[in-house]
């Protein structure tokens, strides 16, 4: 199908047509900046469940490959356990914060996060082209884990994770879509945290950026407050408030999983509420931003061991006069 324009504009559409160009000259440092880089973004809440937000953030995701990014998306499903558990009438149990997951409702997890979450998001996705693979953190044993604790059941926490099947995927031009179970050296599928899962991936792959899609605005001195949003704060802020026990629980794995991949050399960290239309892009593109933003104390301090995404030759070519 041919796409269409009028010939002729009003005086009013012109201005606002000048306006969207104008908008998009000034978002070519942000593009440039991140053009071939690996972005992991952690997709959950609302703007999962309600499928009108979830079709916004999956067209965003398209248009951050378009551009030229690497997106990575890692997802849980915590409300679609849930449903399932009570349609197939098992308990529905949390300790501290986590799932109380026995081997049955480990086949649940499997059932709602890679048999029905991942194929959604895969799908939607394919809805632009053939652009997406479903995985698991078990697939190519991406994400090693093992058991938390045995009260706990099959809840894990990441051993370590392996680049290899993504970097693959990758450069073949593919977007990952990576459902939060992992596997252990015992065989046994494990219930991962899905931020924690993110943090992870991100500081293994290096990468560019890792950004937290959740229910709220950002994160707050005070979440009662809404004045006290906190646009941007450093990597010992972040430590501090971990330390000082005055984290939400939903915030505190957010939080833990910033601070574990700016430490590893990860170069920002975003944590954006999802329900806001095209926040992903307002908060890569923009210089105001929308959510909170968590950097390094130092930026010229990287971990020696540390290797940023290769960006490629299109980057390399952008980013030739800066060197």
């Amino acid at each position: 199908m041919e796409l269409q324009k009028e010939s002729t504009l009003s005086r009013a559409e012109r201005a606002q047509a000048h306006g969207s160009a104008q908008l998009l000259i000034e978002t070519l440092p942000w593009i440039k900046e991140s053009t071939g880089k690996a972005v992991v973004v952690k997709y959950g809440g609302a703007a999962m469940t309600d499928e009108a937000l979830r079709i916004d953030v999956m067209s965003d995701i398209v248009l951050l490959k378009l551009i030229g990014l690497n997106p990575i998306i890692v997802h849980g499903g915590g409300n679609d356990i849930s449903d399932l558990c009570t349609r197939l009438g098992l308990p529905v149990e949390f300790k501290d914060g986590l799932r109380v997951t026995p081997p049955e409702v480990m086949d649940i997890v499997k059932m709602a996060l890679i048999g029905k979450v991942n194929q959604e998001l895969v799908a939607q996705l394919n809805q632009h082209g053939h652009l997406a693979v479903g995985l698991s953190g078990a697939d190519g044993h991406i994400v090693r884990a093992r058991q938390l604790s045995p009260e706990l059941g099959l809840v894990g926490v990441v051993d370590k994770v392996d680049i290899a099947l993504l970097v693959d995927l990758i450069e073949a031009h593919y977007i990952p879509v990576i459902a939060s179970v992992g596997v252990g050296v015992d065989g046994n599928f494990y219930n991962v945290n899905a931020d924690i899962m993110a943090g992870e991936i991100a500081a293994t792959i290096g990468a560019h950026k890792v950004i937290f899609l959740t229910d709220v605005d950002g994160l707050y001195k005070d979440f009662h407050d809404k004045s006290t949003l906190i646009g941007k704060m450093y990597l010992s802020d972040a430590r501090a408030m971990l330390a000082d026990d005055t984290l939400s629980k939903g915030m505190i794995p957010k939080i833990q999983a910033c601070t574990q991949a700016l430490s590893a050399g990860v170069a920002r960290a975003h944590i954006l509420n999802g329900t806001l239309p095209h926040s992903l892009l307002l908060e890569i593109f923009t210089d105001e931003g929308v959510g909170t933003m968590i950097l390094p104390d130092k930026e010229d301090e990287v971990p020696d061991d540390f290797t940023e995404y290769p960006a490629g030759e299109l980057a390399s070519k952008l980013h030739s006069q800066e060197n």
